[in-house]
C-alpha cells in the first residue's frame, strides 16, 4: 500500500477543526544594530560619540493560524523573515509588537549546535539540551538509548561536541528534539546538512509526527522538499507575509517570482 502525502494526511487529521497551535496577529519583530566607527584610528578616537543606531524590520504586521496537526513550510529568500519567525515562536525572541499565542511544548531544530555546550560530551548535553526542552532528568535517562540510537553516535557519545562534524550535530540535535514528546516541532534549514540516509530517516520520522498529530513547522530553500513534507506554506518576503495556502500553489507563485527577479 502507497504512503499517504503529507497533503492526505493533513486532511485526514481534520486540522481545520483542531485547536489552534500557533496564532499571530500582526506580529512584529525589529532589531536595533549599533554602527561603530572603527575602521579607521580616527574612528577609534572618536569612539565615544553617539553610534549611530539602525532599526532593521524582520517581520513586519505578520498575521496566521495554525492548527494542531498541520504541517506547514516556511519559504523566502534569505533575509525574508523566516528564521526569526521561527525564534519567536521558540521563545528565543519576543515580538516588538501584535501578538504571538503558541499552545503546547515546542522542540526547536533553529541550527546545528544551538542549545549545546561545545565543551560538554554528546550525551551531557543530551541532558543538558533535554532539560531546556522540559524534560526532567529520569524522563531524558528512559529516552537515552534511543536518542542516541537514532542519531548514530554510540562511538562518539562520550567524545566533547566541538569535535563532531556538522551532520554529527544535526544528527544529535534532531534525535534529541525528536525524543522530547513536543507538540510542535520547528524545522529551521538543518536537513539539508548530512548524508542522504540520515535525511530520509529524519523524514520517515517527521512523517510519523504528522500521523501522530503533531504541528510541524518546516523552514527549507529545497523547495521540492516544502512540497513533499508541507500541505501548507507561508512565504515571507522582506518581512512580509506575501501569501499563505496550499504548498504547491505557494511554491509556485514564490518561484515565478524569482524567476522574474
Amino acid at each position: 500500500m502507497a504512503a499517504a502525502t503529507s497533503k492526505q494526511l493533513f486532511e485526514a487529521t481534520g486540522a481545520t477543526d483542531a485547536p489552534v497551535a500557533i496564532r499571530a496577529e500582526n506580529l512584529t519583530k525589529e532589531f536595533k544594530l549599533a554602527h561603530h566607527a572603527y575602521a579607521s584610528l580616527k574612528g577609534l578616537l572618536l569612539s565615544f560619540l553617539p553610534r549611530r543606531i539602525e532599526r532593521m524590520v524582520a517581520l513586519q504586521q505578520v498575521s496566521f493560524t495554525i492548527r494542531r496537526g498541520e504541517t506547514v513550510g516556511v519559504i523566502g529568500q534569505n533575509g525574508s523573515g523566516k528564521s526569526t519567525l521561527l525564534g519567536l515562536i521558540a521563545r528565543v525572541y519576543r515580538p516588538t509588537a501584535g501578538m504571538l499565542e503558541v499552545n503546547g511544548r515546542v522542540a526547536p531544530l533553529l541550527e546545528l549546535g544551538a542549545g549545546f555546550h561545545p565543551d560538554l560530551t554528546g550525551l551531557e548535553n543530551i541532558y543538558f539540551n533535554g532539560v531546556i526542552l522540559g524534560l526532567t532528568r529520569k524522563q531524558i535517562a528512559e529516552r537515552l538509548d534511543a536518542i542516541v540510537q537514532f542519531a548514530e553516535l554510540e562511538g562518539y557519545i562520550d567524545a566533547p561536541i566541538r569535535t563532531y562534524s556538522s551532520g554529527m550535530l544535526m544528527r544529535l540535535g534532531f534525535a534529541v528534539a525528536a525524543h522530547v514528546d513536543a507538540d510542535i516541532l520547528l524545522v529551521d534549514e538543518v536537513l539539508a546538512v548530512g548524508d542522504a540516509r540520515f535525511q530520509q530517516k529524519c523524514y520517515d520520522k517527521i512523517r510519523q509526527f504528522q500521523r501522530e498529530g503533531r504541528t510541524i513547522l518546516f523552514v527549507s530553500h529545497d523547495m521540492e522538499a516544502i512540497t513533499q513534507v508541507a500541505a501548507r506554506a507561508l512565504w515571507l518576503d522582506k518581512g512580509v507575509l506575501r501569501a499563505d495556502g496550499d504548498a504547491q500553489a505557494v511554491v509556485q507563485e514564490y518561484l515565478h517570482s524569482v524567476q522574474a527577479g
